[in-house]
């Protein structure tokens, strides 16, 4: 009964990427009811110019990603991390006009601190433009470092919250034992 599907560029190199556009373009039904995030910020390629928030990367990180998912909107694009090289205003002006183009239907963040949530929600709505939506932050029993202030900056933002690795990579379903060192093809083998 899920719809939500979350991935990233960099995932597989591109490759998650492709495989949920096999299988949105497979399933026209459950593509309808499909939200679809993903992500962009990490290497993509070996030039100077494949990485980070510029308007240059995330123009062509989007492309690229719309492609690879088979979809003329996305609708929820995540900056998949903080990026000190390019100013937060280029970002933000970069997703507004990506929010107005029609490519993406929202944009949030994934793995911001509290003063980047505050820092860019206020330029964005000083500016004028789209403002951010969400935070995909590390949250689960063994990591709650967010409570401490991303929650309330989130909460002082409007922004809602989706967590990723809520089962602690595998801790807390009971895979690995205290006692065992993790092995074979998991990932934390």
């Amino acid at each position: 009964g899920g719809n939500f599907i979350d991935t990233a560029d960099v995932y597989s190199a591109g490759k998650s990427e492709e495989i949920i556009g096999r299988w949105l373009k497979a399933r026209p039904t459950e593509a309808r009811q499909a939200i679809v995030a993903t992500k962009g910020r990490f290497p993509m390629g070996n030039g100077p110019n494949d990485i980070g928030l510029s308007r240059r990367h995330l123009s062509q990180a989007l492309d690229d990603s719309l492609r690879r998912l088979g979809l003329e909107q996305i609708d929820l694009y995540q900056m998949h991390a903080w990026d000190a090289l390019t100013p937060i205003e280029e970002t933000l002006r970069f997703l507004d006009d990506a929010v107005t183009s029609g490519k993406i239907g929202y944009y949030g963040f994934s793995n911001y601190v509290g003063w980047h949530i505050a820092k860019a929600s206020e330029i964005a709505k000083a500016r004028g433009y789209t403002r951010p939506v969400t935070l995909q932050p590390q949250y689960n029993l063994l990591v709650r470092d967010i409570e401490l202030e991303i929650v309330a900056a989130c909460q002082d933002a409007g922004m809602g919250l989706l967590p990723w690795s809520p089962l602690g990579g595998g801790w807390l379903t009971g895979k690995y034992k205290r006692d065992e060192m993790p092995t074979g093809a998991t990932r934390l083998g």
